[in-house]
């Protein structure tokens, strides 16, 4: 598999803060990946500096079999838009357009003036008199038409109307189909990641919970119900991922490749967010159960 990011026991330390630690893993390229997980899992802190914008302080990390803004050439590659999808609040919709032809060598001055122009945007309007929507859609313009091999969004619709998230989205997916790019998309919203992403890795506390197609992480995942049963008398190929009792029934979420023949479970296919906090809550119940019992104040 070729991985357009590769990190190596990345971390990134801000004083006394570790904001990402030890994270390992591999994106892969010609996908859209959603990158999920709760706040303070370091999703931001890892886009930032797979695009050049922070230094690691611990491991490694590649993109596209480089340095992040390593040189002119590196940074041609990559597009970005951030959390709040910036622009030029007194620049025209048109002086950032002039803007991003000058600064990126394979801009493509066609696709973004076609765009904008489907979109209905008037390219003498300040960016700043710009509705949320299409300031998105103008910073989603900026970064397809520097053309480049990898687009990295961070969040860029979280502060957006549900008409505008789509609208968004769905130009994103032509633009992806157009274009033949790789996209990693940081989200909350696991509907929209649904929506648009075939690739999802979980984040939580720095740490890959789970990573996959998501096609195959859907059809290997299954909630098993019935009978209270203690979770370590299932088959050695039925991997637990969250379990909850009560006094007479057990409603556990397993990962197999095989079927579940045993007759007293049954056995319903998850969504995709059920799936995502799954993972969450099991990285939170053992970072719970890794904390010392007692603690001797002095």
């Amino acid at each position: 598999m070729n991985a357009v990011i590769s990190t190596a026991g990345l971390g990134k330390r801000y004083r006394r803060r570790w904001a990402l630690t030890d994270c390992t893993l591999d994106v892969p390229a010609g996908k859209v990946v959603g990158l999920v997980g709760p706040n303070g899992a370091g999703k931001t802190t890892l886009l930032s500096m797979a695009v050049g914008m922070l230094a690691p302080t611990t491991g490694t990390i590649e993109v596209l079999g480089g340095r992040p803004a390593s040189g002119p050439e590196q940074l041609a590659k990559v597009g970005y838009v951030a959390q709040d999808t910036p622009t030029y609040t007194g620049l025209t919709v048109d002086e950032h357009l002039r803007l991003g032809a000058a600064l990126n060598p394979r801009w493509d001055d066609a696709v973004a003036r076609d765009r904008i122009r489907r979109l209905g945007v008037d390219p003498a309007q300040r960016a700043g008199r710009l509705s949320g929507g299409q300031r998105a859609q103008l910073a989603l313009t900026l970064g397809i038409a520097k053309r480049p091999e990898l687009l990295v969004l961070d969040e860029p619709v979280a502060s957006l109307d549900p008409l505008a998230r789509r609208e968004f989205l769905q130009d994103l997916m032509e633009a992806v189909a157009e274009h033949e790019m790789s996209v990693v998309l940081s989200s909350h919203l696991v509907s929209d990641l649904e929506r648009v992403c075939d690739h999802l890795i979980v984040l939580v506390d720095s740490r890959v919970q789970v990573a996959g197609d998501i096609d195959d992480l859907l059809a290997t995942h299954h909630r098993l119900t019935g009978p209270r049963r203690d979770p370590e008398t299932l088959p050695a190929d039925q991997q637990v991922i969250s379990a909850s009792h009560t006094d007479r029934q057990s409603t556990l979420l397993v990962r197999t490749e095989a079927p579940v023949l045993d007759p007293a479970w049954s056995v319903d296919q998850l969504g995709l967010e059920d799936l995502v906090l799954a993972y969450m809550s099991g990285a939170r119940d053992v970072a719970r159960d890794e904390r010392p019992a007692f603690e001797v104040l002095s």
